[in-house]
């Protein structure tokens, strides 16, 4: 009884924003600064990619309207705008093509919230990229803490979206920081995020209109930097948003686990629990993409000599996945039979496998047409710790070859490597930054750290 007395009677929400607030650019070791340097590059590479995507595109021709009221940068185009404005664009970009950061526990994608809410705000305040850096591993680390103790794969299997109804929080202390929030106010501000946060997973349902996914992240940056605002403003919000009787964990958590949010991950600040993704699709699929290169000797097998393809996975994967017929690259990016279509006939490299053009190829679909999906129990039981996979290919003899993966390329096990990083952001920007200004974009990113300011990054960035 005193346990559950002394578990009620803690105020997780300050314990959390206190801890967020503490932490400063003089806490950052030497490897989180360079997995934060890592985490900004692919940020800047997916955004600057993305921003080519016709709904960004359209977000820009939006944008337009708002052109010079403020300091903050749109990514690959020329509008200066103000910080809620830049975030959305930005946020938006970061999300725009299935490419960007996961934390796996927490289900989410801060790196397309959190860095371009810090870039924002700090176009405004004039903040170091140290200070940045700090503020980006804040919004990271609420995110994930939250994520977790909402118990986010349920939240996910409930239907609501975990990147838009996490990042509104990462995005408000990013920003609380940069304008120097104290706990109470960065408590505050988490107060409006509870009446801001929303996000649903019907994209996952329907073979159109999925698009409204791609802006989930831009909604909760910009959404997370309204909340701060309302504190600065002097509006007042509940202090207890997330363990209160009525906070996030009651409304949206699943058999929650309040003391998750201050209990800090195994390896230390949750920047180094990131997968960085190699493919152009879910999170999810990712591994399955890895079964199926060694079970076909990398893609090499042709189609008459395959009749059936078993993808086996956690229940999410029958749940949100099959879709046959994508009407949008979106849907497709979701799509576990197109999916498994697209790499066998494009290969897993090809990010423009997902394209309009490519949604009725007959090739792809012909592949999609063998896939089925089962639920593992053991696959079931580690998610979403581990996002795996297995992938049982029957051939046209009657044999079979199995491919069980845990943990895909780009994973904390299973790491991306630096070079590997920078030929990603190379092949998203493609012709749109020419050499000369790409390497500048990149030596730019690794100088932050250094940066009196962001406005040489944004400047890189911009067209």
């Amino acid at each position: 009884m005193t346990q559950d007395r002394t578990m009620q009677d803690t105020d997780f929400t300050h314990a959390l924003a206190a801890e967020l607030v503490a932490l400063t650019p003089a806490d950052l070791s030497a490897s989180d600064i360079a997995q934060l340097e890592l985490l900004v590059l692919d940020y800047c590479g997916v955004a600057y990619g993305g921003a080519a995507r016709p709904w960004i595109a359209a977000l820009h021709g939006w944008a337009e309207r708002y052109r010079g009221t403020g300091p903050a940068r749109i990514i690959a185009g020329d509008i200066t705008a103000t910080s809620e404005v830049a975030a959305f664009v930005n946020g938006a970009a970061g999300h725009s093509f299935e490419l960007d950061d996961t934390h796996d526990p927490s289900m989410s994608h801060p790196g397309a919230v959190v860095i371009p809410s810090a870039l924002a705000v700090a176009s405004e305040t004039g903040a170091s990229g140290a200070q940045v850096l700090a503020a980006i591993a804040a919004g990271y680390e609420a995110m994930a803490r939250i994520g977790i103790a909402a118990r986010a794969e349920r939240v996910i299997a409930a239907g609501y979206h975990p990147t838009a109804v996490l990042g509104v929080f990462g995005a408000a202390v990013t920003a609380g920081k940069l304008l120097g929030f104290t706990p109470e106010q960065v408590a505050g501000a988490w107060g409006h995020c509870l009446s801001l946060s929303a996000g649903s997973m019907q994209f996952s349902q329907e073979t159109s209109g999925a698009e409204v996914k791609r802006l989930h992240a831009g909604y909760a940056a910009r959404n997370g930097l309204l909340a701060a605002q309302m504190i600065g403003a002097g509006i007042s919000a509940p202090l207890r948003s997330l363990d209160g009787k009525y906070g996030f964990l009651t409304l949206y958590g699943h058999d929650p686990m309040p003391w998750e949010l201050v209990r800090m991950g195994a390896r230390g600040l949750s920047i180094h629990d990131i997968s960085i993704k190699p493919y152009a699709c879910c999170r999810l699929l990712h591994s399955m993409i890895d079964g199926l290169r060694t079970a076909t000797d990398g893609f090499a097998v042709q189609n008459a000599d395959i009749t059936g393809i078993l993808v086996r996975g956690p229940q999410k994967l029958a749940e949100q996945h099959v879709v046959t017929r994508p009407r949008t690259p979106m849907a497709a990016q979701y799509s576990l039979p197109f999916t498994v279509g697209a790499a066998m006939a494009f290969g897993p490299d090809r990010f423009d496998a997902f394209e309009p053009q490519n949604l009725e190829d007959p090739g792809i679909l012909a592949w999609a047409d063998r896939v089925r999906v089962e639920t593992d129990a053991d696959l079931e039981a580690s998610y979403p710790s581990h996002f795996g996979t297995e992938v049982e290919i029957t051939f046209a003899d009657g044999s079979t070859r199995s491919e069980r993966i845990l943990d895909s390329i780009g994973t904390p096990e299973n790491p991306m490597t630096a070079e590997a990083l920078r030929f990603k952001a190379k092949a998203l920007v493609g012709e749109r930054l020419g050499e000369t200004a790409f390497d500048r974009m990149v030596d730019e990113v690794y100088a932050l750290a250094r940066a009196d300011s962001v406005e040489a990054l944004q400047r890189a960035c911009a067209r």
